[in-house]
């Protein structure tokens, strides 16, 4: 029986945030609900297991698959990785990792076993090592000698057949990573850098790598005690304003389908990292979100993250007999879902019949999605359940609202049991781009309140007084040291790197 909830005022959103993260995490995990994280975390698939945890740079988070809205015979597939990037992180800005493969990979008849594979692999460069800054100077371009630490990009197209490699074809060479976003006065265009590192492949295909706003949005402090334990912690977008690092690929759809016949493809993402011996083995895995943040328990978290969709049964019980809503409903007194929950894996493991679900399925943890299906021209966020059927579970667009639907589906929705339920965080805090790559640029690193006691740089500069005048001029010494940008170029960082020594007697107000 589903439990009441009031339709109105925090307490019922608080609750269905709450219900959530309960029914969400037991069955629609394999759903694909991003849906529980930590509060301070990002979508899903962030810190979601023990040993990756400790390794951010192999660390999947998400994965978006959607018919690409201005070029319906293409399909884009965004792959994300390091989570909970702070966008002044420096000096030690964020990476893609030398020694890993970041791996796509396609099903395209349901056999739970990838026929395509993308590969990904990165190459750091360092213009001078003997300076601790990322860039030099502000950055216009990305051959810019001011961007001082630079990643490029190798694509290789891998065909398989019953696991084993068919053929290898370089699909890319050498392209530039997109940087980090540092500030305002490293980076003054940085929409013209993320122009630079979209590449256009010689079989049609498009392909960005590089700093993104997260675009995933809910609340994340169900680890609270759930909520708080009173409710008191929900409607909040805990992944405002964290980046993180993106890999979007937009391929012909043709590519990667069976044949027009069979136009659902299941996808999902892996990192596989080079281990002592020099072989890769694979440490992280995401298709849809959620999985193995909370319907996996701790003992299969790791193993979950080695293993393959054709292996998935292993874990079938974990979805069948979900531990969370238990816990809701000896916290909450909302009554658990009855066992075994053989709903959700004829909905979510093989896809919804009649829409994303190849014939001949075998039940595994991929994100699928029907090709042939026309993008919407106005997306519903709740996708399918609102008869918008180019939306999660049919595949997942940026802006989904994936909580909602999986939360709604767990409830009966699909089976009379009518409700809307939410967790009160129904879109991204930023804009998404109509055109490819899509993701919203990533949050500055000058973003923020300016410090106590100004309102502008100017005032910034004021303050400093004599530090800011350049050599010689009134007020200052012959041997000051100044580096700092004019105003024209809208610089708004401006570095003191040496001063003499009358100038610090006079300012620090103590004998020498």
């Amino acid at each position: 029986m589903t439990p009441h909830i009031s339709r109105s005022g925090a307490g019922r959103k608080g609750l269905v945030t709450l219900i959530c993260g309960a029914l969400a995490a037991g069955g629609l995990a394999a759903a694909g609900v991003a849906t529980l994280e930590p509060g301070a975390a990002s979508a899903s698939s962030h810190r979601e297991a023990p040993l990756i945890s400790g390794t951010p740079q192999y660390d999947n988070t998400d994965v978006y698959a959607f018919v690409s809205p201005d070029k319906p015979d293409t399909t884009t597939i965004v792959a994300n990785w390091i989570p909970f990037e702070e966008p002044a992180g420096g000096p030690n800005f964020y990476t893609f990792a030398d020694d890993a493969q970041y791996d796509i990979h396609i099903d395209n008849n349901g056999d739970a076993q990838g026929e395509l594979l993308f590969r990904y692999t990165f190459k750091t460069h360092t213009k001078n090592k003997n300076t601790f800054l990322y860039n030099t100077g502000p950055v216009t371009s990305l051959d810019d000698p001011d961007l001082n630490i630079t990643q490029t990009y190798d694509i290789d197209l891998v065909r398989l057949k019953n696991q084993r490699v068919v053929s290898k074809t370089k699909l890319a060479d050498d392209v530039p990573v997109a940087p980090s976003n540092v500030g305002k006065a490293s980076m003054p265009d940085y929409g013209k850098l993320r122009s630079q590192a979209i590449y256009k492949t010689a079989g049609g295909a498009q392909t960005f790598a590089g700093q993104a706003d997260d675009p995933f949005f809910l609340d994340l402090r169900v680890f609270d005690l759930l909520y708080g334990g009173n409710l008191t912690e929900v409607g909040r977008d805990t992944l405002k304003g964290y980046n993180v690092n993106s890999i979007a690929l937009q391929v012909p759809n043709d590519l990667i389908r069976e044949s027009s016949h069979q136009p659902i493809v299941g996808i999902w993402s892996t990192t596989e990292r080079k281990n002592a011996q020099g072989y890769y083995s694979q440490v992280s895995r995401l298709g849809n979100p959620l999985v193995n943040e909370v319907v996996n328990p701790q003992k299969d978290k790791d193993k979950f993250n080695a293993s393959a969709p054709w292996d998935d049964a292993q874990f079938l019980k974990n979805v069948t007999n979900p531990e969370l809503p238990k816990l809701i409903e000896g916290i909450y007194k909302i009554k658990a879902p009855a066992e075994p929950r053989n709903d959700l894996v004829d909905v979510f493991l093989k896809g919804v019949k009649g829409l994303n679900q190849p014939p001949n399925v075998r039940p595994s943890e991929e994100l699928r999605l029907n090709t042939s299906i026309t993008p919407a021209m106005h997306p519903k966020r709740l996708g399918v359940l609102d008869g918008d059927n180019a939306g999660f579970p049919n595949g997942r667009r940026l802006t989904d609202d994936v909580i909602d639907a999986s939360l709604q589906v767990v409830e009966g929705e699909l089976v009379g049991s009518k409700n809307d339920l939410g967790d009160a965080v129904d879109k991204n805090d930023k804009k998404f781009e109509k055109y490819f790559p899509y993701v919203a640029q990533p949050t500055s690193g000058s973003r923020g309140a300016l410090a106590k006691g100004t309102t502008s740089g100017a005032d910034v500069r004021s303050q400093l007084g004599d530090a800011l005048q350049p050599a010689g001029s009134s007020g200052g010494t012959d041997n000051t040291v100044l580096i700092a940008g004019s105003a024209a170029s809208g610089a708004a960082g401006i570095l003191l790197i040496g001063t003499g020594l009358a100038w610090w007697r006079r300012r620090m107000q103590r004998p020498y």
